[in-house]
């Protein structure tokens, strides 16, 4: 049976677009969650498995795989140590990390379990994404199936790492603006705020609300005051705070609800009710709807774990995650 130049256009394009879309498979391109099925399928129940030995790591841990994601990607860099043959410079001793990021020996201990199992074969970075999803189900937040097949950097970013996160004191504009330059939206940076729903804050992080001109008039007095026993105007910076201090274990969505009540610590957590009509209107709906919350976030952690990830033959596999192999 002859066909016609149309169908035989359209045949010459179907073949061409999966000429290209296995061309992108095959060198890497996708993320995908089958990607250890056959090298390493007992990748997520060893990951599950550390990480329920100590639940108090939840919020660390999730806080890892941000912190990473914001800085050249989802690449594992922040979890390299200084020196090396490469002379790297860590990305933990950044202002945002320094005295803060934790969970490293958690990282070290799953990434030792899984060289034993399937040496050389799962990425640090991919440890991370796993990490901080098993940490919010284990904390009773939503699941999901987590995108995998990234590969570990060969180097860090300190000045990305002090430039590229959002802080505490950033203004709402500026906290969005860095969001949109890593393709995310209004909607994840609230939905991803959520993850202050478990969690710490150090004193130094929040004091300049507390004291003097700079004292925020939208906090709660009476949760202001409470704040300043522990956070003294002079002394006390590293001393911790629960960033939702009704249900600080449990993933939930009384962050939201603590957002309307003007009972938040950091200022970045306030101005998405206060100073945006947009924001304000979906931090209403989450505390209204913990599922709609719940479903969002996963969407937005999947979205997040796929800043930029080096695939195919781009990054290494590291044999320990604090150091670049070669």
């Amino acid at each position: 049976m002859a066909h016609s130049p149309t169908m035989t256009m359209v045949l010459i394009a179907l073949l061409a677009q999966t000429t290209l879309c296995f061309s992108k498979i095959t060198n890497g391109g996708y993320l995908y969650p089958q990607f250890y099925d056959q090298s390493c399928p007992q990748v997520t129940n060893i990951v599950r498995t550390i990480v329920a030995q100590d639940p108090r790591m939840a919020a660390s841990l999730l806080r890892l795989h941000f912190h990473d994601c914001f800085v050249k990607g989802c690449d594992a860099s922040i979890l390299l140590d200084s020196g090396g043959r490469r002379n790297v410079i860590s990305e933990k001793g950044s202002i945002p990390n320094s005295n803060s990021a934790r969970g490293f020996e958690v990282i070290d201990e799953i990434k030792a379990a899984l060289e034993t199992a399937c040496p050389q074969t799962v990425s640090c970075a991919d440890i991370l994404a796993l990490a901080a999803k098993d940490s919010t189900v284990l904390s009773g937040g939503p699941s999901w199936e987590v995108p995998v097949g990234r590969r570990d950097s060969f180097g860090a970013s300190l000045h990305g790492s002090n430039h590229n996160i959002p802080a505490p004191n950033n203004t709402f504009q500026t906290i969005l603006t860095k969001f949109k330059i890593h393709g995310l939206d209004m909607v994840d940076l609230v939905a991803l705020s959520g993850s202050h729903t478990i969690g710490n804050a150090r004193c130094t992080s929040f004091k300049q609300r507390l004291y003097g001109s700079t004292q925020n008039e939208h906090t709660d007095k009476l949760f202001a005051a409470q704040l300043r026993v522990n956070c003294p105007q002079s002394g006390g910076d590293q001393n911790l705070f629960f960033l939702d201090n009704v249900t600080p274990m449990k993933f939930d969505n009384g962050y939201y609800k603590n957002l309307m009540d003007s009972k938040e610590v950091l200022s970045s957590d306030q101005i998405l009710f206060k100073e945006n009509q947009e924001s304000m209107q979906i931090v209403k709906e989450y505390a209204a709807n913990q599922d709609m919350f719940f479903e969002q976030f996963a969407k937005s952690m999947i979205k997040m774990g796929n800043i930029s990830p080096l695939t195919g033959f781009r990054g290494q596999i590291r044999k320990t995650c604090r150091n670049v192999d070669g």
